[in-house]
């Protein structure tokens, strides 16, 4: 314990006692820096001797990232014992980490092997989230645990894929500053390793933290004139259709260079600071998916996920954050709303078009009255607005949520045959007279009908959190835990929605998915309210940019109201049952259109069954008489 630390690196440490596993690596077999040369200076900067107190790594797939911090974590445990804490965005993912990573790199490494305990000798401190081991412990943890983020002192922190992490962990602020204030007392001696792939710009941490360092890129050498350079997606180039053509081009030479001249060019790159620091103890690094070795993810494969993602937002951002590790701007500047309403639609208002599989609601609670706006969905979240209906009164009096009631038990025709009912919808509780719209809800007492709350969260775990008990207030007394809250998070469901508006057709006859709908019928006043807001980019308390949702005019009711009917669509499982969810419900449709069926009880559709289940028949959508028919 007296003794100072061995002066070696974490990239000598691996390459001396490292050994990749079949579990744990597609490459098993000792670990070979000259594999991935880019990952050589990141893993030195952990070093128990380079100066650096924080290390950001923002970074595409098939990189290494993770593994670079799994050799500082053997490192550690072998050579600079101390208490470490590695941080998962959530208590799942963080157990997963602990079987899938720590463990196999403590049992097939063989200089850890005797520094942890079996998990079954008696009092070995071997557990899935706590490895002790001579002069340390390593804890493992989720981001969303409040308890586990300040429940030690740690020298050293393993924060990974912090992009997932929580806005606001349990009420008790960042996790990143909850875990960091775990190393304060440690000083100059402390080191912290961010890493992540990075998601939307304004509110991406790692590219928060990547833009506050020294913004190091890796330079290679062109093979043709040598010309040192870091690799950008725009100069590799193809034959449209043809991803076996591609090539990476010199910003220098301009000539072609091919797939198998990567070896050599990372083998001879090295990493070059393109900006002054705001923290000298605080180095970046940025790398693609374009650096990957070869072997792994290869140039031919990104031209062709490319081509696949055009024409969809969501590819296109999964190949921008996954694969560039670049961020995703969001369209947040609203939709001219002159053009939204050219582009109505010949169908009638309170007839569910053909198209439509299932109606969902949101209701806007106002002082003098409830605005409710009626949505049709189908596959690719393409949504039709059925209805719009304005309930005149005070949401403190009975009378407009007897109103409701009866809006929640009328038939809308469809129109080819049959009539449905609504299957979700979210009420607002906010306002002046939550408590009195608490009581009223619980009076109501219809299982479609979920309270919520909505914040402007982006980063949390889920877009819909819940439910939580709630006092409600029922005939003037107070009833403890009377209500079931949701918390929805309505800054992506509005991007979303704004996403879907600035949808294109082209030359196409058919609608893109995601399509969204607008009957004739409608007011422009109501267009008007729908792009109400727009996303602009503000500065936090500690100086760094964050996006926002602002008010362009006063009255944004039709925005409120089709983020909570997409909201309850989230609640019905379509997100999380994807084509599963869309296909029962066409079979449905196509096999009784005319009988009733009802929602199952709590106001949520499960997951259809994998195999026959006696007390799940295969109609379990259908025949009880309600939102169907």
């Amino acid at each position: 314990m007296l003794r100072p630390p061995p002066q070696l690196t974490v990239s000598q440490w691996a390459e001396q006692h490292r050994i990749l596993g079949s579990r744990a690596s597609a490459e098993p077999g000792p670990w070979r820096t000259a594999r991935t040369p880019y990952l050589r200076e990141v893993m030195n900067a952990l070093s128990a001797v380079h100066p650096a107190r924080r290390v950001v790594f923002m970074k595409g797939a098939q990189v290494g990232a993770t593994e670079s911090g799994n050799c500082w974590l053997g490192y550690i445990l072998h050579h600079v014992p101390a208490p470490v804490l590695a941080v998962q965005p959530t208590v799942e993912l963080a157990k997963r980490f602990s079987r899938q990573r720590i463990d196999p790199l403590l049992e097939e490494t063989p200089a850890l092997k005797d520094r942890v305990a079996p998990a079954r000798a008696r009092d070995s401190g071997n557990t899935l989230l706590s490895k002790e081991f001579p002069g340390g412990i390593l804890v493992l943890t989720g981001a969303n645990s409040a308890v586990g983020l300040r429940s030690m002192t740690a020298r050293f922190l393993f924060l990974d894929e912090i992009d997932a992490y929580p806005g606001d962990v349990e009420g008790e602020g960042d996790p990143i500053a909850l875990a960091e204030a775990r190393a304060r007392t440690f000083g100059w001696r402390r080191k912290a390793f961010l890493v992540s792939t990075p998601t939307i710009a304004g509110r991406s941490r790692i590219e928060r933290e990547y833009q506050a360092s020294d913004q190091r890129r890796y330079f290679v050498p062109c093979p043709h004139c040598q010309e040192m350079q870091w690799l950008h997606f725009e100069r590799l180039r193809w034959e449209k259709g043809d991803p076996r053509s591609v090539r990476y081009h010199c910003e220098s030479c301009d000539a072609g260079i091919e797939e198998h001249h990567k070896t050599a060019m990372l083998a001879g790159g090295e990493w070059r600071a393109t900006a002054q620091a705001e923290d000298p103890h605080t180095v970046g690094f940025h790398i693609s998916a374009l650096y990957s070795p070869v072997g792994w993810l290869s140039w031919e494969q990104i031209a062709r996920d490319w081509e696949a993602a055009q024409g969809k937002a969501e590819d296109l951002k999964t190949f921008k954050n996954t694969v560039l590790g670049e961020t995703w701007q969001e369209q947040g500047e609203a939709p001219d709303w002159e053009r939204l309403l050219e582009r109505r639609e010949d169908f009638r208002m309170g007839i569910v078009p053909s198209g439509a599989l299932v109606l969902t609601a949101g209701v806007d609670v106002q002082e003098d009255r409830l605005e409710c706006d009626i949505w049709g969905w189908a596959e690719g979240f393409s949504s039709w607005l059925v209805d719009h209906v304005v309930i005149p009164g005070s949401p403190r009096e009975r009378a407009p949520w007897t109103a409701l009631a009866t809006l929640l038990a009328r038939d809308w025709p469809r129109e080819c045959s049959g009539t449905m009912r609504l299957a979700k919808i979210c009420v607002d509780t906010g306002g002046r007279d939550t408590a009195a719209v608490y009581g009223h809800l619980r009076h109501l007492r219809d299982p479609r009908i979920a309270p919520t709350k909505g914040v402007d969260g982006w980063n949390r775990a889920q877009p819909v959190q819940g439910p939580t008990p709630v006092d409600a207030l029922v005939d003037g007394r107070k009833l403890r835990h009377g209500l079931k809250l949701w918390t929805v998070s309505v800054s992506p469901w509005k991007a979303d929605l704004y996403r879907r508006l600035w949808l294109g057709r082209g030359d196409a006859e058919a609608f893109p998915p995601g399509w969204v709908h607008l009957p004739q019928g409608i007011e422009a006043e109501w267009v008007k309210q729908l792009v109400a807001e727009h996303l602009r980019t503000a500065k936090d308390r500690r100086g760094f940019a964050r996006q926002e949702w602002a008010k362009l005019r006063e009255r944004n009711e039709a925005l409120d109201c089709a983020v909570l009917a997409r909201a309850a669509l989230w609640l019905l499982g379509a997100d999380r049952y994807g084509e599963r969810f869309w296909t029962q419900l066409r079979e449905q449709m196509a096999n009784a259109p005319l009988q009733a069926s009802d929602i199952p009880a709590g106001g949520k559709i499960a997951s259809p069954p994998v195999a026959a289940e006696p007390l799940r028949p295969r109609g379990w959508l259908t025949s009880r008489g309600g939102w169907l028919r």
